[in-house]
């Protein structure tokens, strides 16, 4: 439950909690799975063979050459962005971390937490002194103002923010405790709040809505802004002014306007549709935000536990509290800080204050949300957009070079043959426009965009993702007796049943609601705890009457260490009963005798096979095993004060086997067909449960992770503690054989993680408890339980599962292999486009002085090739086929073979026919009796054409890099069909309409039909090309290994000297 907008709030009843999580406002490393030591999680191992191990050796020269880049520091995310040539860095970041703006939220945080302790500190001091404080108020009267009503209640706003920002115990005690707020505030804390929808309305109107204000998000206008701060664009928008003004003045308003205009208007174009892509991206990233910040909880309200949004909470809610709930309590204090976690222990909250009016509240309201960090894949494509920027640039300022140096030398002709320039006679404004038309034929802008990779591995949970997390008692073994319906109390003695009962009640964080208006019983709490309570109802269990009979001493929560929870209650009878709750096998082997059908207590040495067995049958049919057990204890050893009862360990040795319940979870539909898929993908799904491992094989089995009887077996089928056993090295040898783990404690999940990391593997791993937070951490890809996740898990995580199912699991990895596949149909046709027409410029500009595509074509050509291509390839939605490949691994290129093989076809072809056209294209196209001027315009305007109708059919190629049919399911993606239709349509216009603009002539039908045969032959010649074989050892390996070899050659020389 997370309460991000912050509740005051009250302690009613004290959780059992860690002392290291006592500092205000910081989260409890064991909870959130955060302390971890940074040294120790750089440390990475690989178990391979010599070769394999020196190929995997991290090159620290090169910054993209790492195999870790979940949680990197700031100095790595800083040195990646260093190192990549990123033109409009301010655009291409706007989705990742803003180190500038981090390193002072850090600040801040820095200051607060020295603030808190400082506090804390001030607020011990006081506490330590609170008697005489009290004694001394008393004698010379109360300095803290009597309560003020506010509306229809006893108090007001202002004095509870005081009361709450202050801790002032002082305060509180003046007003009458807890009790006494119960009655100011008009509560019940038991019951809660009442749910009329009125009484909600007067709350928020009095004490305010659980929300704080929100920074806007950023409008339309500031996108455009940042858009158009591209420095290739502002370098056009300047050649553009000097264009439009020379050409003003050297040929008239009437004609000397279109050239600058034209650039202009290219450029406006580009401007407005990024920003309105980037636009689109932010609104879906804020619906995103409103979706994560929508957390449902828990509350009371009526008497009735009930689901409720983060943002209707009220002051006067009583809230439950449980490991991985959002909120801090003092153990010396009543006071809880929200925003931090339960580490352990369970109790109950009263909200005194929600919103602005808290701490939590103005903090949020005072620092902006982060804006994420670095994914695998976008290293990948920095490293990519390096490269491109360099040659890039480098051609740039070669074709720049080489213009200039033609013009000044008289050998750059107009269309006519005339010189450009002569030296001491063309006019200095003649020359700079000259120079101004390079400038804007030179430059071009190449981008990349940001996701994710794929992962080989994912270790899931069983309870809610595998199976349904809708469990029921189905089986009971009482005494030595199988109950048969398992709900039959006629079948059991009146002291086992009253037992049962005491202890079902007592020993649960669930709650039964009995309506008033006869309609079925309520019952709410984990599924376990449902599924238990719902047994004892049905054995005759009346919840509330025996929970006001026996009064609660004290509380061992459920703990996955421990496996079980206890409780101990003082009866009516001021006798004492302890009752413990948990994994069956762990709570029989501390139990000394069972309840028989006779209600007497009986050895159970002679017995525990007989129990034994009926666990492990229970298992083999996929229940999930709980045992319940209790024994008494002596009144006089409780302690009586509360310091020491809070410290008191409760007894769970000699207990009384009462009852051993078998519970059924089945599985959910779809998930052996969705572990298939995985399977059949490369992803080998691994199942780590908590359950004993007759269970965890069982339902392995049932859902198809474990093939077949003789598959089940070690060191495939593995105990936690088993595993955790072995050393490092030994978990690093056997953990990529390991398929199902059963009774695993956090720690052994976690340990998992990290040996299949070292092994090189890609890891999803699935949680939903407080104490999966460390192995979701650790991940590379974390992905928590958005039903049953508790708000640890959660802000552990990477990807929230919304439904809590295992096939959506496997969809994030079809998405995930989606996004990455289509990000390199892109780069395909986006370095197709690039080479092509960087050497069709640049060989035209050395040959002749003289460039076929201008300033306005290449404008268009970015768009087609940048927003509208990526708009284009990157919506193609996920296809069977992505999942019939191998995972992409970590150091695996992001530009495969096979498409260096695609672009370098499709670009030779281009590069030929164009360059063809460029040098005999009048005499091809029958143009000779042409003035030379208008030859010239055609045959440069069918080049343009050309050009952009190979881009057009080229799309359709790129969407299917390794397969053939290229048209498979294109008529499904609209949207791409759209902006295929959309961009020819518009060169239509652009080559028959705006020839002033673009520096185009009108061409006949004849000409469009050979423009389109010509990127037609790029259909045919793709197929063809793909049945080309590549080798599988990338391309860039040929070039790196020897730059390897002799970097290391060097570094022994070195060493040598150096002893």
């Amino acid at each position: 439950m997370s309460f991000n907008s912050s509740n005051g709030l009250l302690s009613t009843t004290t959780p059992t909690m860690s002392e290291r999580d006592l500092e205000s406002g910081v989260t409890s490393d064991a909870a959130a799975g955060k302390g971890f030591d940074d040294e120790e999680k750089k440390k990475k191992k690989k178990v391979v063979d010599e070769e394999e191990e020196e190929e995997d050796v991290e090159d620290e020269s090169d910054p993209f050459d790492i195999a870790q880049t979940k949680n990197a520091s700031h100095n790595t995310l800083r040195r990646w962005r260093q190192a990549a040539l990123v033109l409009n860095a301010s655009r291409r970041f706007r989705y990742t971390l803003d180190l500038k703006k981090e390193e002072e939220k850090e600040q801040r945080r820095r200051t607060i937490r020295a603030h808190a302790q400082v506090i804390r500190a001030a607020l011990l001091f006081k506490l330590a002194g609170e008697r005489q404080i009290v004694s001394a108020c008393q004698v010379s009267g109360s300095s803290v103002a009597p309560p003020t009503p506010s509306g229809d209640f006893d108090i007001a706003v202002e004095q509870l923010s005081t009361m709450n920002r202050d801790h002032n115990v002082e305060a509180l005690q003046q007003y009458g405790g807890v009790r006494g707020l119960e009655r100011m505030l008009k509560t019940n804390l038991e019951t809660g709040v009442s749910p009329d929808e009125a009484d909600m309305l007067n709350r928020k109107n009095v004490f305010g809505a659980n929300t704080y204000p929100r920074r806007k998000g950023r409008s339309f206008l500031r996108f455009l802004w940042e858009a158009w701060q591209d420095l290739t664009l502002i370098i056009l928008m300047v050649a553009a002014v000097l264009s439009l003004a020379l050409g003003i003045k050297t040929e008239g308003i009437k004609e000397g306007w279109y050239d600058g205009a034209s650039i202009y208007i290219a450029v406006i174009l580009v401007i407005v549709v990024t920003a309105v892509s980037d636009y689109r991206q932010s609104l879906q990233f804020q619906n995103l935000n409103d979706e994560k910040r929508n957390i449902q909880l828990e509350v009371m309200r009526g008497g009735r536990a009930v689901k409720t949004s983060i943002f209707d909470i009220v002051v006067g809610d009583i809230i439950p509290l449980r490991i991985g709930d959002q909120v801090h309590k003092d153990q010396k204090s009543p006071f809880l800080m929200s925003g931090c976690k339960v580490a352990d222990g369970v109790g109950t909250m009263l909200v005194t204050g929600v919103g602005i009016n808290t701490e939590w509240g103005l903090l949020m309201a005072s620092i902006s949300e982060d804006t994420g960090e670095e994914t695998p894949l976008q290293v990948r494509l920095n490293g990519v957009a390096t490269f491109i920027g360099i040659v890039g640039l480098a051609v740039a300022v070669l074709v720049l070079v080489v213009l200039l140096a033609r013009f000044f030398t008289g050998h750059t002709k107009d269309a006519d043959g005339s010189v450009q320039f002569v030296k001491g006679h063309t006019k200095f404004s003649t020359a700079l426009d000259g120079v101004v038309k390079i400038i804007t034929i030179a430059v071009r802008r190449l981008s990349a965009c940001e996701t994710m990779g794929s992962a080989t591995t994912i270790c899931s949970d069983k309870t809610g993702t595998l199976t349904l997390n809708e469990m029921t008692v189905v089986d009971a073994c009482v005494g030595k007796n199988r109950i048969n319906p398992a709900s039959d109390s006629s079948e059991l003695h009146t002291e086992a049943r009253s037992l049962l009962c005491e202890g079902v009640a007592q020993n649960t964080t669930g709650n039964v609601f009995v309506p008033k208006t006869g309609e079925a019983v309520e019952v709410t709490g984990s599924p376990t705890e449902k599924a238990i309570l719902s047994w004892a109802v049905k054995l005759g269990m009346k919840f509330d009457t025996i929970r006001s009979e026996s009064k609660v001493l004290h509380v061992f929560p459920f703990n996955s260490e421990k496996k079980r929870g206890g409780v101990a209650v003082k009866t009516t009878d001021n006798s004492v009963h302890v009752h413990w709750k948990g994994a069956a096998e762990i709570v029989l082997a501390s139990c000394s005798g069972y309840l028989d059908s006779n209600g007497c207590v009986q050895s159970i040495d002679n017995d525990k096979e007989y129990f034994r067995g009926a666990i492990d049958d229970m298992a083999a049919h996929s229940l999930r095993c709980v045992a319940i057990a209790y024994r008494s204890y002596e009144l006089e050893k409780v302690p009586t004060d509360d310091e020491a009862l809070a410290k008191w360990v409760l007894p769970e040795d000699s207990l009384v086997l009462l009852a051993i319940v078998g519970i059924k979870d089945p599985c959910r539909p779809g998930v052996k067909d969705a572990v298939r898929i995985c399977t059949s993908a490369g992803v080998k799904v691994r199942m780590v449960t908590g359950d004993n491992i007759q269970t965890a094989r069982a339902i392995a089995l049932e859902c198809g992770i474990l093939g077949s009887t003789a598959e089940a077996s070690e060191p495939n089928v593995i105990e936690g503690k088993v595993f955790r056993a072995y050393s490092e090295k030994e978990r690093e040898q056997i953990a990529h054989r390991i398929t199902v783990m059963g009774r695993s404690s956090p720690n052994d999940k976690l340990l998992l993680v990290q040996a299949l990391r070292k092994r090189g593997e890609v890891v999803a791993v699935t949680g939903d408890g407080t104490n999966d937070a460390p192995a979701l951490h650790e991940a590379d890809i974390g992905l928590s339980m958005g039903i049953q996740g508790t708000e640890v898990a959660k802000e552990s995580s990477d990807i929230i599962i919304l439904d809590d199912n295992f096939a959506s699991v496997v969809k994030v990895v079809r998405w995930g292999r989606s996004v990455y596949a289509n990000i390199q149909k892109f780069i395909q046709f986006q370095l197709t486009v690039n080479v092509a027409a960087l050497v069709i410029n640049v060989v035209a500009a050395i040959s002749s002085g003289d460039v076929p595509l201008n300033a306005v074509q290449l404008l268009w050509v970015n768009l087609i090739m940048d927003t509208l291509g990526a708009l284009a390839l990157a919506t193609e939605p996920p296809t069977d086929h992505l999942m019939h490949r191998t995972p992409v691994g970590r150091r695996e290129p992001l530009i495969t073979n096979i498409m260096w093989r695609n672009l370098l076809i499709q670009a030779s072809y281009q590069v030929v026919v164009l360059l063809v056209l460029n040098f005999s294209g009048i005499s091809i196209l029958r143009l000779e009796h042409d003035t030379k001027e208008h030859a010239t315009d055609v045959k440069n305007t069918m080049i343009f054409n050309a050009f952009v109708l190979c881009q057009i059919f080229n799309e359709f190629n790129a969407r299917k890099p390794d397969e053939i049919n290229v048209f498979d399911g294109v008529t499904k993606n609209n949207l791409f069909m759209g902006i295929v239709g959309f961009t020819f349509i518009l060169q239509i216009i652009l080559i028959e309409f705006t020839g002033k603009f673009t520096k185009t002539v009108r061409l006949s039908w004849k000409l469009w039909l050979v423009s389109v045969a010509i990127g037609f032959v790029s259909w045919p010649l793709a197929a063809v090309g793909k049945l080309i074989p590549v080798p599988e050892t990338p391309a860039s390996e040929y070039f790196i290994r020897p730059l390897r070899k002799l970097r290391n050659r060097g570094h022994s020389s070195s060493s040598s000297q150096d002893h």
